[in-house]
C-alpha cells in the first residue's frame, strides 16, 4: 500500500468521524428542540400531534375511532353554529370563542341587523353569516365551506297572540280551560323552520364536507299529543323530529340532543342525566339550563362517544357531573325512532 493512498485512506477516516459528530449534534439539537416545541403547547392543548404523540387526551381527543381526521394541536376545528344570536346558540357561540386554542366559531344568523350586533359585539366580518335558512342551500354551503362541524339551534319561535288572552280570561272566570293562541316569529312555521331550514341545513352541511351534525331540539317527539304541537297549530315537535330522521339517514355523523325544559340559571351547578325516548319525564323535576345544553354541545363537537347518538337530557338538584364522554358512555341505548316515526309521514 503506497504513502498517497494510506493518506487518502486516513483522511476519510476523520471526514467520516467529523461528519458522525455533526450528525449527532444536530440531531440532540432537533430532539432538544422538539422536546420544546411540544411543553409550549401542551397549555394550550396537551394533544400534541400524531407525528410525535400518541396518548389521548379526555380534552381534546381528536384521534378517532370514526372517520374523523387526526391533526395537530396547532388546528383549529372550524365549528358553525346556526342560531347564533338565539338563547341557546348564542351561548354555544360564546363558549366556542373562549377556547380560540381549540375552536374557530362561525355564527349563521337569520338577518342583517343580527350579523351586525354580533360583529359590533367582536366578531370577525368573515365569520359571521346572515341566511334565509328556509330558501336553499347555496348561503348555507357558503357559511358551512371549510368547517369540521355544524351545531343547529335554529326553531321556529312561537308568539303569543295578546288578544287571545281576554279569551283566556273569560274562560277562567267560566270555570272552563282555555289555551291562548300563537302565531310564528317572522313567519316561520315550524315546518318552515324545523323542517325545511333543518333539511337544507343538513344538505349544504354534507355538500360543504361537514364531518359532524349536533342537532339540537326537544324532548317530547315520541308524543304526537304533547302540548308543544298544539302552539299555533304547528306540531313543532312533529317536524323536527321528521328533520332528526333525515339527519340520520343523510350518512353524515351526528349527534342529537333533546333537552327538557329550558332555565337560564347559571350553568355546572345541577346533576345531569341523559335518556331515550322521553323516559326523563319521569323524574320529579326536569329542567335544564341553557348554560349546560351549551356545554353539552361543546364537549359533544370533541368525542367519539357522541358519534351517531341520539338522546335526551335534563338534570336535577345535586352533584355537578357533566362530562359527556362520561354519560354517554354509560348509556348505549339510542332514541328510537320506530317509534312515532315523521319521515314517511304525509
Amino acid at each position: 500500500m503506497g504513502v498517497n493512498e494510506s493518506v487518502t485512506n486516513w483522511q476519510i477516516t476523520l471526514l467520516s468521524i467529523s461528519l458522525f459528530q455533526r450528525l449527532s449534534r444536530q440531531y440532540k439539537h432537533f430532539s432538544a428542540t422538539v422536546k420544546n416545541w411540544r411543553r409550549n403547547l401542551r397549555p394550550a392543548n396537551p394533544l400534541f400531534c400524531a407525528a410525535f404523540d400518541l396518548h389521548r387526551s379526555s380534552i381534546h381527543p381528536r384521534f378517532s375511532r370514526s372517520n374523523r381526521t387526526v391533526v395537530c394541536a396547532a388546528e383549529k376545528m372550524k365549528v358553525a353554529v346556526t342560531g347564533a344570536s338565539g338563547r341557546t346558540g348564542s351561548i354555544i357561540a360564546r363558549k366556542l370563542r373562549e377556547q380560540q386554542s381549540k375552536f374557530d366559531p362561525v355564527a349563521v344568523v337569520r338577518s342583517e341587523s343580527s350579523r351586525n350586533a354580533l360583529i359590533q359585539s367582536g366578531y370577525d366580518d368573515g365569520s359571521v353569516f346572515a341566511v334565509d335558512i328556509s330558501s336553499g342551500t347555496k348561503d348555507l354551503e357558503k357559511s358551512f365551506e371549510g368547517c369540521d362541524t355544524v351545531i343547529l339551534t335554529t326553531s321556529g319561535v312561537p308568539k303569543l297572540v295578546p288578544l287571545s288572552m281576554f279569551g283566556v280570561i273569560w274562560g277562567k272566570i267560566r270555570g272552563e280551560k282555555v289555551m291562548p293562541d300563537f302565531s310564528w316569529k317572522g313567519d316561520m312555521s315550524p315546518e318552515t323552520a324545523d323542517w325545511i331550514g333543518g333539511k337544507n341545513q343538513i344538505d349544504a352541511a354534507k355538500a360543504a364536507g361537514v364531518k359532524r351534525f349536533i342537532w339540537v331540539g326537544s324532548m317530547g317527539g315520541t308524543d304526537p299529543d304533547n302540548n308543544l304541537n298544539k302552539l299555533g297549530d304547528g306540531n313543532i315537535l312533529q317536524w323536527k323530529r321528521k328533520g332528526e330522521e333525515y339527519l340520520i339517514q343523510s350518512g353524515l355523523e351526528y349527534t342529537i340532543i333533546h333537552p327538557s325544559g329550558l332555565g337560564t340559571d347559571k350553568g355546572g351547578e345541577r346533576e345531569i342525566r341523559v335518556g331515550v325516548d322521553d323516559e326523563l319525564y319521569k323524574l320529579e323535576e326536569r329542567r335544564i339550563n341553557r348554560e349546560d345544553v351549551a356545554e353539552a354541545c361543546v364537549q359533544c363537537v370533541l368525542i367519539d362517544e357522541a358519534a351517531n347518538r341520539a338522546f335526551d337530557i335534563s338534570s336535577i338538584p345535586g352533584a355537578p357531573n357533566l362530562d359527556m364522554a362520561v354519560l354517554l358512555k354509560g348509556m348505549e341505548a339510542n332514541c328510537d325512532y320506530t317509534i312515532n316515526s315523521q319521515l314517511d309521514a304525509k
